[in-house]
């Protein structure tokens, strides 16, 4: 939901090339998703080890909050999707395999009508590519974890969302994603609205249900309580 990969990749680029490496669209691609830990890790491989990994993912971390406070862009047609879903009685949560002050500097731009509550990777102790975070969301949401739709755009959210037992809808960054069972794949939120994602309730197989612009669609669960959490 939340368009942070242009900032991500801004950060990297500059904290890496004090050390002298020239971060590539290479290196953005295998540090998608992270967890940061994972990326600190790699930064500090790519920079000749002049810093411990706990440098770098701090100096991420640092740099990145930074950059979302002054500018937090939604995806295409986040905004919107949002607040339709809302007004249809969909409860909505950001999940975030960020630290909270990531988090929260997000939530002070975009302000939290659109995500009255989230979660960041301080909230679990495993975050993605586990599904612990999501499954927390559900729980505090006091819903059924298979009641509810995921939007995620990288590798590592994909995998947590899947292996939740939720509903998945991927817009990929720069990555693939194989649909199944359980995943649509779109290029973007402007092709989704609640009528399609009701539509698509009635039959969520890959086969029944082309995808183009204006035909993707939510889950319309059984349950009364429902849950939209978009990843960021």
């Amino acid at each position: 939901m939340v368009d942070s990969e242009p900032q991500w990749l801004l950060s990297e680029i500059e904290i890496t090339a004090k050390f002298g490496y020239n971060w590539t669209a290479a290196d953005q691609v295998a540090c998608l998703g992270g967890p940061l830990s994972r990326v600190g890790q790699y930064m500090h491989e790519k920079c000749n080890f002049q810093e411990d990994p706990g440098f770098f993912t701090q100096s991420l971390i640092s740099v990145q909050a930074a950059k979302m406070q002054g500018d937090t862009p939604l995806m295409p047609g986040a905004f919107e999707l949002v607040k339709e879903l809302q007004s249809e009685g969909v409860r909505t949560a950001l999940v975030s395999a960020s630290p909270r002050i990531i988090v929260d500097a997000v939530l002070e731009n975009i302000g939290t009508d659109l995500f009255p509550f989230s979660i960041s990777s301080d909230d679990v102790l495993r975050t993605k590519p586990f599904p612990d975070a999501y499954l927390k969301a559900a729980d505090i949401a006091e819903v059924n974890i298979s009641n509810c739709l995921i939007f995620e755009d990288s590798l590592t959210g994909v995998k947590a969302a899947q292996s939740s037992g939720a509903w998945l809808i991927a817009v990929p960054h720069l990555v693939h994603v194989e649909e199944n069972e359980r995943t649509r794949v779109i290029r973007t939120l402007e092709q989704v609205s609640y009528q399609k994602l009701s539509e698509l309730h009635a039959d969520y197989t890959i086969n029944n249900y082309t995808l183009c612009a204006g035909q993707i669609g939510l889950k319309k669960h059984q349950s009364h309580k429902r849950l939209g959490l978009g990843g960021q």
